[in-house]
């Protein structure tokens, strides 16, 4: 059963990959780039994503800057994530930065704006940065962002490093030698 359980799970991830691929071949990837949180102004709707159990390192907040023209996507269930809606740059910031620190190992916050193709400024990224002691690095996470008929299509997952030792620990774990 337990097989059987992990192999629908990774179909799953499979078919999900197949189709953000499908999804990602007529978009273009777009940049970031970093600043200080002092600098950001209007109203957002802010997405918070992760923070799904006590260890998770996989969190992220995203300013999305309403009435632009963009809106922003997750390309993951709805259960991963929340979205606050009209919200003054101030307090976006302010929920953000509380978002993102809630881990224990926790050090910084970076903070960047997402740029669209012309270099105009359509939202923001506030991610953490964490303990290398803890984690071998500071940055723990691979963000993408896509851009397909005004909708910006976010991905995100921890670094390929990462998720491997994640992968391998969970297998240790199951496996009864632990």
């Amino acid at each position: 059963m337990i097989k059987l359980t992990k192999r629908l799970i990774n179909l799953v991830i499979i078919i999900s990959f197949l189709m953000l691929l499908n999804a990602c071949a007529t978009t273009k990837r777009l940049k970031t780039e970093e600043i200080r949180a002092d600098t950001i102004s209007g109203n957002f709707s802010v997405i918070l994503y992760g923070a799904r159990f006590s260890g998770d390192i996989e969190n992220v907040a995203i300013l999305d800057i309403e009435g632009d023209g963009y809106k922003f996507e997750v390309f993951a269930p709805h259960f991963d994530y929340t979205v606050k809606s009209n919200i003054p740059a101030e307090e976006a910031v302010k929920i953000a930065q509380g978002f993102i620190s809630f881990h224990g190992s926790f050090k910084y916050s970076q903070v960047s704006r997402i740029k669209d193709y012309n270099g105009k400024t359509i939202g923001y990224e506030f991610r953490p940065l964490y303990s290398p002691a803890e984690f071998g690095l500071f940055d723990a996470l691979d963000i993408d962002y896509w851009l397909k008929d005004g909708v910006v299509i976010v991905k995100i997952d921890l670094i390929p490093e990462l998720k491997h030792r994640r992968f391998f620990n969970e297998l240790n774990d199951s496996d009864g030698s632990h």
